[in-house]
C-alpha cells in the first residue's frame, strides 16, 4: 500500500537541508529503483520552484511500504529528520486514484 509522508520543516532549514540532501536523495533513489516511489519533492516557501534563500517549508513523499509501521520507521530514519530539518512528520495511508 502507498503511504504519504508529509514533513514540516523547522524555520530557516535551508542550510541543514542542503547538507543532508545527498543522503536524503540516496534513500529516495533506492525506493525508486525498487519501483516503490510514486512521488517526492519539497514545498517551496514562496510561489516558485526555485525559492532561493527563502528555502522550503517541508516535503512530501508518497511511496509503497508493507505497513504503516514500516513507513513510519522509514520516515524516522530520514537524514533530514536526523539533521534537524523536520520539526514534524505525519505518515498516513494513501490511496492513488488518478492518473
Amino acid at each position: 500500500m502507498y503511504y504519504a509522508i508529509i514533513a514540516e520543516d523547522v524555520d530557516n532549514s535551508l542550510d541543514a537541508r542542503m547538507k543532508a540532501r545527498p543522503a536524503h536523495l540516496e534513500r529516495l533513489k533506492v525506493l525508486s529503483s525498487e519501483g516503490r516511489l510514486l512521488i517526492a519533492g519539497p514545498h517551496p516557501v514562496n510561489d516558485s520552484e526555485e525559492p532561493g534563500p527563502a528555502g522550503f517549508s517541508g516535503s512530501l513523499i508518497v511511496a509503497e511500504f508493507a505497513s504503516l509501521q514500516a513507513a513510519k520507521s522509514w520516515a524516522d530514519d530520514d537524514p533530514y529528520f536526523a539533521a534537524g530539518v523536520y520539526k514534524r512528520v505525519l505518515v498516513k495511508p494513501f490511496k492513488k486514484v488518478l492518473p
